[in-house]
């Protein structure tokens, strides 16, 4: 539990700091480039706030400016190498990753959970397309919705994972997701029992995945480790039968590799 957290109204909390952060991640996929007033839009800012935090963030080059519109610059890129250079783990993971890949033809990644989100930190990619949006490091999917999310979700503790399912709304993705947050939770209750999670073409029609977690050498959990496939080409039954072993056996290995 993160009971050391404190609350927006703290005199500890610096409004700025969560405000600049707020400005960066109103980019994404869908909104690469921006107006002043689109950005204030999007944060629920005033025009005269929005304006401050974008000039900012432009003179330590983490955004350019065009004319009338705003996008990020390369050196956002840092504060994620940030993340991942200060895990030590990373190289050794992505070899995993690549190792599953290579085995199995299918793409794996390693996701932490991030809020409600997972947030993918490192991934092998196969030839195979999978979802409409691109899968890369950075993005984030709903943890609700995916085995990595739903393995993570297993791993908090009771207070945690209730007021998750408090707080969380469950999109119907498909005609397969699940929206009900009492089933929703005898999943996630299920996966701590079993060590491991499928999502079915919930978040996306005919996405298939499988994850476990992740530990390191003592026993701290690191992510969650999936492989994710297209059902039209990988049925469940191989999913269990072939692909869960081969993903126990690389989180053993991670186990056994990483300190």
């Amino acid at each position: 539990m993160q009971e050391d957290v404190i609350s927006p109204d703290d005199r500890d909390f610096v409004t700025a700091l969560a405000s600049g952060i707020e400005v960066i991640l109103a980019f994404d996929e869908t909104s690469p480039r921006m107006t002043l007033s689109e950005v204030a839009t999007k944060t629920g800012m005033n025009r005269a706030r929005a304006r401050r935090f974008l000039l900012t963030l432009h003179a330590l080059g983490y955004v350019r400016k065009q004319h009338r519109h705003f996008e990020l610059a390369p050196k956002v890129l840092n504060l994620g190498y940030a993340f991942l250079s200060a895990n030590n783990y990373r190289s050794v993971i992505q070899q995993i990753l690549e190792d599953i890949t290579t085995e199995c033809g299918e793409s794996s990644s390693l996701g932490v959970l991030d809020g409600d989100d997972v947030t993918y930190v490192a991934r092998s990619s196969s030839r195979h397309r999978l979802m409409a949006i691109t899968l890369s490091v950075g993005t984030r999917l709903p943890a609700a919705h995916t085995s990595m999310g739903r393995v993570l979700l297993a791993q908090l503790p009771d207070a945690d994972l209730d007021a998750f399912l408090m707080r969380v709304a469950l999109e119907p993705h498909t005609d397969k997701s699940i929206t009900d947050k009492a089933e929703l939770k005898r999943r996630i209750l299920d996966v701590r029992k079993q060590g491991y999670a499928i999502a079915d073409q919930e978040l996306d029609s005919g996405l298939r995945s499988v994850a476990v977690p992740a530990f390191d050498a003592n026993d701290r959990l690191l992510g969650a480790i999936n492989i994710s496939t297209n059902a039209a080409r990988i049925d469940y039954d191989t999913l269990i039968r072939e692909y869960l072993p081969l993903l126990q056996e690389k989180a053993r290995q991670i186990h056994a590799s990483v300190s």
